[in-house]
């Protein structure tokens, strides 16, 4: 997908509706991404998003002067699942696993991304094993915007899984995915904002 295409399609991907679950066709797009188990907000887990930072700060001086106004930093994301689904649902996060994922758009080449994480290997030492490229084609998903504490998603989730798919005869196909639009350490309980997106068929 290239830069027009892109920023063309940043509010209907990245800002959907807070008051109801909207469907999206999410397209083929390219992240650098970091593997990881147990709970999302583990020292792991900090240590995967403190990478990918680091790495997507040293090319966005390059994706800066190609997008011009159009640039938007691109958020952290988390994909989440269970190899037991009770386990996922219950919320028994000490056997979750989960992909700290970040957007690294693919007319970025494979050679810059490799520079960066030298770099960034330079400060903060060995990067994690499974630090890669990975594309990941969503498709058809539903969506909603959260507004609000962190702790009130498995409300949504409940509204989502136990009512909006069963009513419209979809079925998860795909891991549940979490979108923060801001820094969760920096920004108030209730002025946070969360895109939860489940692909389906």
């Amino acid at each position: 997908m290239n830069v027009e295409q892109f920023h063309n399609r940043i509010r209907e991907l990245y800002l959907p509706s807070e008051n109801q679950f909207t469907m999206v066709d999410v397209p083929d797009i390219r992240y650098a991404v970091i593997d990881g188990r147990g709970d999302p907000g583990n020292e792991d887990s900090a240590k995967a998003v403190k990478w990918l930072y680091s790495v997507v700060h040293l090319v966005k001086p390059f994706v800066k002067k190609r997008m011009g106004k159009n640039f938007v930093e691109p958020p952290i994301e988390y994909l989440c699942w269970a190899d037991n689904e009770i386990d996922f649902i219950e919320g028994n996060k000490d056997k979750w696993k989960w992909r700290a994922i970040i957007v690294f758009i693919d007319w970025i080449t494979r050679e810059q991304f490799e520079e960066a994480v030298a770099k960034v290997e330079q400060k903060l030492g060995p990067p994690p094993e499974t630090l890669r490229l990975e594309n990941l084609h969503e498709g058809k998903s539903v969506q909603i915007m959260h507004v609000g504490d962190y702790k009130e998603l498995a409300e949504v989730c409940d509204l989502l899984y136990n009512k909006f798919l069963p009513e419209n005869n979809l079925k998860p196909n795909g891991y549940y995915h979490e979108i923060y639009l801001n820094d969760l350490r920096r920004t108030a309980p209730n002025k946070r904002k969360i895109v939860i997106r489940q692909p389906v068929t």
